[in-house]
């Protein structure tokens, strides 16, 4: 997995997760589904590389 696409993973989960619980804790729940959108977009991104390294090896 190339360091700087495993580094956008982890940093957009982060993001998405902190996203999420303020839109909770504020009650807006348009931000608690973009963060929930940010977090699975991050984990996505980080099992298209596991799926891409599995098969260079």
């Amino acid at each position: 997995m190339s360091a700087s696409e495993k580094a956008k993973a982890k940093v957009e989960q982060a993001k998405g997760a902190v996203k999420k619980e303020a839109g909770r804790a504020a009650g807006n729940e348009q931000a608690t589904a973009e963060g929930q959108n940010d977090k699975t977009k991050g984990s996505l991104r980080d099992a298209k590389e596991k799926v891409k390294d599995a098969f260079r090896h």
